[in-house]
């Protein structure tokens, strides 16, 4: 892992979150997408090398609106940039952390991949890899 790529922060309401973060950064956020699959819109805020990257849920179902459900909102994972995902995945493996699901397409042209809380001291990790190099 060669540094953060971004902090994950699930807001219930992207209109509020962003007026709060536009004041707090003095910046609003470079870029937005909606990740389908994730049913998520995310927003995100560059900070020196690393990201925030806000997540709203788009549906009942995703994963944004269970967490925010279960636990309101806030950080919502940890993302670390990877060379080579499946390579790090195969290492961290080996090392005893469980994956959950398999390598996929995420926002801002990443592959992405998570692993269980349960095996990272509570922390949701994501793994991130630019999406051109694979």
């Amino acid at each position: 892992m060669k540094k953060i790529e971004h902090i994950g922060i699930a807001v219930a309401n992207a209109d509020k979150a962003i007026s709060t973060f536009n004041a707090l950064f003095n910046a609003k956020p470079y870029k937005t997408e909606k990740v389908q699959s994730e049913g998520v819109n995310t927003y995100f805020y560059k900070m020196g090398e690393s990201k925030i990257e806000l997540l709203e849920a788009t549906n009942p179902e995703s994963p944004i609106a269970k967490f925010l459900a279960n636990r309101k909102e806030g950080i919502h994972h940890l993302a670390f940039h990877v060379e080579d995902i499946h390579a790090e995945i195969k290492r961290l493996v080996k090392e005893g952390f469980n994956v959950l699901g398999e390598v996929k397409k995420g926002a801002d042209n990443k592959l992405i991949c998570f692993l269980h809380p349960k095996t990272t001291s509570g922390v949701l990790v994501e793994l991130c890899q630019e999406a051109n190099l694979e």
